[in-house]
């Protein structure tokens, strides 16, 4: 048996069709402000695609970038700023921010309404007592491509290997609100490979290239490979060894190519609902 590969960046380009459909009937378009503090090359990338992006659906998007050394309070005055601007709907902040300025009171400080991260306490919490609200962008995207799939949610056993605020957690409560028994692993789980093998649902999320090996997957289980990690060789590679796990899952994402693409799309998917929500409170 191999696995079918889901092809995310097909699946994103879906989703992008239908968000700039929603866009070009919108009265006007909806505002994006997105804020990188500092140099880290990767989040550059990350913040250059998503401009990209959300250009290209239609959306108003201003990119602002501000020197590594910007102090915690000049940042947090710029997010009040922004809170108050009616013409941004969404704000999202690029992580990781550097060192000197904590990531909860950035977080924080922005407008719930207008989290498009979906990591504001007041989001989190609405999403782990099932309400409606703004679902963090990774979280979101592996559940549609678990649609994609074909994988049934409801009464599976799904394993979640990482307990980050960011993408474990929202993740865990994602899946137990579609009705999944849900295991959710970090780095003291005992035995690993157990807890995959009984799983039918697998997504990694640790941050670790390639540690889940083949033999870890059960027959014809449905793997999401959330990690991005480049080796000394310059490849980049997931949490999942794809190769291996190949022979023995029923589908599997790549990287890259699987979770990534549908990550923006989500974030301009949130976008799109930050911005029709505020202005029908108006």
């Amino acid at each position: 048996m191999t696995a079918r590969v889901i092809d995310g960046r097909a699946e994103a380009a879906l989703l992008r069709a239908q968000i700039a459909e929603r866009v070009a009937v919108l009265q006007a378009r909806p505002g994006l402000a997105v804020v990188l503090v500092g140099d880290d090359p990767a989040s550059a990338v990350y913040v250059r695609n998503k401009d990209r992006a959300a250009k290209a659906a239609g959306i108003a998007v201003e990119t602002l970038r501000l020197p590594a050394n910007t102090s915690q309070a000049a940042l947090l005055e710029l997010i009040g700023r922004l809170n108050a601007d009616p013409a941004i709907d969404a704000i999202l902040v690029q992580l990781p921010l550097p060192a000197h300025i904590e990531r909860r009171a950035v977080i924080e400080a922005i407008n719930p309404a207008k989290d498009v991260d979906g990591f504001h306490p007041a989001n989190l919490g609405r999403l782990v007592d099932g309400m409606p609200t703004l679902v963090p962008c990774t979280p979101l995207g592996v559940m549609k491509l678990l649609a994609t799939a074909g994988m049934p949610v409801a009464g599976t056993r799904a394993l979640v290997i990482g307990r980050s605020p960011i993408v474990g957690k929202p993740m865990a409560a994602l899946l137990t609100n579609a009705d999944a028994t849900v295991t959710l692993a970090h780095s003291r789980t005992r035995d690993l490979p157990e807890e995959c093998r009984r799983a039918q649902i697998v997504i990694a999320a640790a941050g670790r290239a390639e540690m889940v090996r083949g033999d870890w997957i059960g027959r014809g289980a449905t793997v999401i490979d959330v990690g991005i990690n480049r080796l000394e060789d310059g490849r980049l590679v997931g949490d999942v060894a794809f190769s291996e796990c190949l022979s023995h899952a029923g589908a599997i994402t790549p990287v890259p190519g699987g979770v990534g693409p549908m990550t923006i799309a989500c974030l301009l998917e949130n976008t799109v609902l930050a911005a029709t929500h505020r202005r029908g409170r108006e």
